[in-house]
């Protein structure tokens, strides 16, 4: 059978084994241990650090206590050691440079947490079961992230497993949008819209006679945005992303909501064919790489996607057309965009501001002081700005 992901080697037993490298956020390890209930945290904690993969073969729930203890070692804090900006008399001076040392810290914490726990591994059945004590059956989940069994042994980490399971719990149960009076359930790897003040701007702006004829809805995810204008009268929509999760995910949640008629979700690079009297964006908010492919729903390198969004506009609005851009301003308070950056890259576009409209987030960590990122996220505002051609 031809296989188009990488196979991961590993000796047990005295035989050679492989599989389907399966994990969508881990780099393969090349060296494997088959490990079980007898290894120990520290044991255990010392081979990740040197970048070896733990094979499972134990206790499905003693694996998972097994990742607990790790993560409580990988979040001690070194004793004595002073945060690596401090020492750095330009940047001790400058509250913006050390927002964004402590941002940039935080990520570079968070990957290698991520990368270290990811190297606790499991195997899966060619139908994607697990043949480990107390495993749960989680093969509807693991279809629905990885498509139908197609014969081979898989391998990925057990901490893929649990964003896999959760995935699945949130399309089942799916996430309440108050406007809609209805739940959109987002799919493995579709970010989900839990930040619900962008869409209560985008519920609440004015919308032009003309602006309800025809709209587009750009990197449209889940498809609750294009719903939302649905819901508002618009009378058709194009609803465009690039990911194919995201169209199938859109194509789903629009046809339950019964907008399945009213809006065409469609493969494209930001813009469909045309023009619109209304285009509705909802870029990602921070321009650094993300780390994984879900995370490109909030992290956009250099600003590519607003600024490619901003530069096309005018030429795919109708005369007296708008444009929405929805985006948060963290990134500023993050030292990784200024508001003159933003500002001259609309001027440059030969774009005016109409108007704007400003939210604050209601979400947990804008009100957590323990949050590494708190200084910037309590200050953070969500704005739709209103944009026409000059």
């Amino acid at each position: 059978m031809q296989i188009h992901s990488p196979l991961i080697k590993w000796e047990e037993s005295g035989q050679s084994y492989e599989a389907v490298w399966r994990s969508p956020t881990q780099a393969m390890p090349t060296n494997i241990v088959v490990a079980d209930d007898t290894l120990s945290a520290d044991k255990a904690y010392k081979l990740i650090k040197s970048g070896t993969g733990l094979l499972w073969r134990g206790d499905f729930h003693n694996a998972r206590q097994l990742v607990l203890a790790l993560a409580r070692r990988l979040d001690r804090k070194p004793r004595g050691r002073t945060p690596k900006t401090g020492n750095i008399p330009h940047v001790q001076n400058n509250t913006v440079a050390l927002t964004r040392a402590a941002f940039s810290q935080h990520r570079a914490t968070q990957e290698r947490r991520a990368v270290m726990l990811g190297r606790v591994l499991l195997q899966f059945e060619a139908d994607h079961s697990l043949k480990l004590r107390r495993a749960p059956d989680a093969r509807v989940a693991i279809t629905q992230a990885w498509g139908a069994p197609d014969g081979n042994l898989s391998v990925a980490s057990i901490k893929d497993l649990q964003g896999m399971i959760g995935a699945h719990e949130w399309q089942k149960k799916g996430v309440s949008i108050p406007f809609l009076g209805a739940s959109i359930h987002p799919h493995y790897g579709v970010y989900s819209p839990l930040r619900g003040e962008y869409i209560a701007l985008i519920a609440a702006a004015a919308l032009s006679p003309e602006a309800t004829t025809l709209a587009f809805d750009i990197g449209t995810g889940t498809g609750v945005i294009a719903a939302v204008l649905a819901k508002r009268g618009v009378q058709k929509i194009v609803a465009t992303d690039i990911e194919p999760r995201a169209i199938k995910c859109a194509q789903d949640n629009l046809t339950r909501l019964g907008f399945g008629q009213q809006i065409d979700v469609v493969t494209a690079n930001l813009f469909p064919p045309g023009r619109a009297a209304l285009i509705v964006c909802n870029p990602p908010w921070l321009p650094t790489p993300a780390n994984a492919t879900i995370e490109r729903a909030v992290y956009d390198p250099d600003s590519a996607m607003l600024r490619a969004f901003l530069s096309g506009l005018s030429s795919h609005l109708t005369p007296g057309g708008e444009g929405w851009l929805v985006l948060s301003d963290l990134a500023e308070h993050l030292g990784l965009r200024s508001r003159e950056e933003l500002t001259a890259w609309v001027a440059e576009s030969g774009l005016r501001v109409l108007d704007r409209h400003d939210a604050h987030p209601t979400h947990p960590k804008s009100a957590d002081p323990s949050d590494p990122l708190f200084v910037a996220r309590s200050k953070e505002v969500t704005s739709l700005w209103r944009l026409s051609p000059v």
